[in-house]
């Protein structure tokens, strides 16, 4: 192997090194902020808030092979009755994820810097949890179990169908981005869906955390 190849290996390793850390940062942000709207006062918006983060002893099934990369274009939580548009996303002017305008409550926003649905690595999809007078498309998002399904409708004609593993909220306080959007397991294609959780906070007008739900790629199907 010549010194060329090995200096070419070290420069691309590098650089995926500092995506990732750009990345993270970006994620932290996001996190702390993912939606800032004032929702109708009359109380919680995140669903049944006291089951977040609870086990199942449900029996999971063996992941499935990573697909290659293709756009998302619907997203069906068949638990929730959502079937909701995807739209692509990037990030706003302090760095943070740029979730769906808050016209648009029944869209969800997929990172497109990130990984495809069922493609290898995570894939980042936000929603918002309400808006000023009604819910929108994440509002139960906490109620979700694992063993349940979510499946994503890819532009390659697809469906992507996940297993939820994981349901978690994270308090915005000494957020840690890794650990809410990096992968569980190397090679997996995974998925995660983030809202706003916790309570709203008049002082900061925003939520006090996120919900995370946590998924992977386990068949492709109708």
């Amino acid at each position: 192997m010549s010194d060329d190849h090995g200096r070419t290996s070290g420069t691309e390793r590098l650089l995926t090194v500092l995506a990732w850390a750009v990345l993270l940062l970006g994620l932290l942000l996001w996190g702390r902020g993912v939606t800032g709207e004032r929702p109708d006062p009359a109380g919680p918006a995140t669903g049944d808030v006291a089951g977040l983060g609870r086990s199942a002893e449900v029996r999971l099934p063996p992941a499935a092979k990573p697909l290659g990369a293709a756009l998302p274009q619907r997203i069906d939580i068949p638990e929730l009755g959502v079937q909701a548009p995807v739209t692509a996303r990037g990030l706003d002017g302090r760095g943070a994820v740029d979730p769906p305008p808050m016209s648009q409550p029944g869209v969800v926003g997929w990172y497109r810097a990130g990984a495809t649905p069922g493609a290898a690595g995570t894939a980042l999809m936000v929603g918002h949890v309400d808006t000023r007078t009604r819910p929108a498309v994440f509002y139960k998002l906490s109620t979700l179990q694992p063993g349940e399904t979510v499946r994503v409708v890819r532009a390659d004609g697809k469906v992507a169908r996940f297993t939820i593993d994981d349901i978690r909220v994270l308090p915005r306080d000494d957020f840690d981005a890794q650990a809410a959007y990096g992968p569980r397991r190397p090679g997996r294609a995974e998925l995660r869906l983030i809202t706003c959780g916790g309570t709203y906070d008049r002082a900061t007008r925003s939520y006090t955390a996120n919900v995370v739900v946590s998924a992977y790629l386990t068949g492709t199907g109708p």
